[in-house]
């Protein structure tokens, strides 16, 4: 794996083993007030980009585009907008960032319709 994939499923590795930090935080507190936030760092940062990340290696001629890498950068601060974005809302101090977080983030899942949509009309 290199490119492009490498960074998807980096930074999904990087997100899960946050997040399961978090998650064992939030237990032996007791105080599981931010869980939808740590929900959306597994979800969003962990499996999407991990599966991203898988995609890109399977298709080699997706991950070689410019597209591919706005796609990443895209997606990256999508989500690290998005995870401490929630986290103001759930503590009632605003939702700027989550708002701008969901938006990059919608607009990432879109890029990866729109280069799964060009590559799967390719053959093989």
């Amino acid at each position: 794996m290199k490119g492009v994939a490498l960074w998807f499923f980096a930074t999904g590795t990087v997100a899960v083993t946050l997040g399961m930090i978090w998650g064992i935080q939030m237990s032996a507190t007791g105080n599981h007030m931010l869980s939808g936030a740590h929900a959306h760092l597994n979800l969003v940062g962990w499996a999407t980009m991990a599966l991203i990340g898988l995609y890109y290696h399977a298709t080699p001629a997706a991950a070689e585009t410019v597209l591919a890498r706005v796609h990443y950068v895209v997606a990256l601060v999508g989500l690290v907008t998005l995870v401490p974005g929630i986290v103001q809302a759930l503590r009632q101090t605003g939702e700027t960032l989550a708002k701008v977080g969901s938006f990059l983030t919608l607009i990432a899942m879109l890029i990866f319709l729109v280069t799964v949509a060009m590559h799967a009309r390719k053959p093989a």
